[in-house]
């Protein structure tokens, strides 16, 4: 009997050029996706617990930081405070022994007792400290640390 053969133009799958299967062009390789993903879980689990041993800072509310703006307390630490023992509430020089009274006075009538301390480049830590002891006896809760920014004036 006589062999039948493909018909003309038509090609077999394994003797020359057939049709290719679409399916095999389109589907995605997902290992690299999951190597990667796994590779940023890890990154992010390591680095997590490092975020978060920061310094706890309560933050103003934004609605209310133009009412906060107008009557801010400063208290101002200069360099020769060692010597002089006055500091500066405002602009008014004050002694610091009575200081913490001053300060009990003004924050009596406040519902945010917070005050911004500026203070000196030069001025001690032990003197620093003993100015917050001052502001935590007068009641002052939230302690602000003024500073200013690199290269400004």
């Amino acid at each position: 009997m006589a062999k039948i053969g493909p018909a003309a133009g038509a090609s077999s799958g394994r003797s020359g050029r057939g049709r290719r299967v679409a399916t095999s062009l389109a589907e995605i390789n997902v290992v690299p996706l999951v190597d990667v993903m796994l590779v940023l879980l890890i990154i992010f689990m390591v680095t997590a617990p490092l975020i978060q041993r920061g310094i706890d800072v309560k933050l103003p509310v934004a609605r209310r930081a133009a009412q906060v703006a107008g009557e801010r307390v400063e208290l101002t630490i200069p360099d020769s405070y060692r010597t002089s023992r006055f500091v500066y509430l405002g602009k008014e020089r004050v002694r610091a022994d009575v200081l913490q009274e001053r300060l009990r006075q003004q924050m009596e009538g406040r519902t945010d007792k917070e005050v911004f301390l500026r203070g000196d480049a030069t001025v001690q830590y032990q003197d620093l400290m003993d100015i917050i002891d001052m502001l935590k006896g007068a009641g002052v809760q939230n302690i602000g640390m003024v500073a200013r920014m690199p290269g400004a004036r």
